[in-house]
């Protein structure tokens, strides 16, 4: 485990790359990912040192004319009605785990906002702003990247919204 900016330590991934071509500095953070049902979010804050609310998922949703990817914390779910309402659009519904592996280019519990295959519009949850760094996944498991969210909303062209909740959501 350790910071480091550049491939020393793992093959640089799509989402590292992206970063790298946009001159925006991160920080990688590696760890051993074990099965469990602990959930892959909150495996990497426990044995990453991070509080829960700095760690952030990578969560598709199809809302009937696009998939959008919600970005909030591993401590939360997504709530997909401000989801939809986020993008303009009247409803949301989660995306098929292997629509979202196909185009995002990542596995399941590595899915990253950053370097995916196919763009799509990016919502970042606003509870993020009150970071100077918060963690998202490297596009691998066992990988997060630490970056300022300022950085990753210019970088994605992306919004932030109120899109986490506890409530029944994902």
């Amino acid at each position: 485990m350790g910071k480091r900016r550049h491939r020393e330590q793992a093959a640089a991934t799509p989402a590292i790359r992206q970063l790298e071509e946009a001159g925006v500095a991160f920080t990688m953070h590696e760890y051993d990912h074990e099965e469990t049902d602990e959930g892959y979010g909150l495996e990497a804050a426990r044995k990453l040192g991070f509080d829960e609310r700095q760690v952030f998922k990578t969560l598709m949703a199809d809302t009937g004319d696009e998939r959008v990817i919600g970005v909030v914390p591993v401590n939360g779910h997504m709530s997909l009605k401000e989801l939809a309402h986020a993008v303009g659009a009247k409803k949301a519904q989660m995306a098929d785990p292997k629509v979202a592996m196909r185009e995002s280019g990542y596995v399941v519990g590595g899915i990253s906002p950053l370097g995916q295959k196919t763009r799509h519009r990016t919502v970042l949850d606003e509870s993020a702003l009150e970071f100077g760094t918060i963690l998202v996944s490297g596009g691998k498991r066992g990988l997060s990247l630490g970056v300022d969210p300022r950085d990753l909303l210019e970088v994605l062209g992306a919004a932030t919204a109120p899109i986490a909740t506890r409530k029944k959501s994902y």
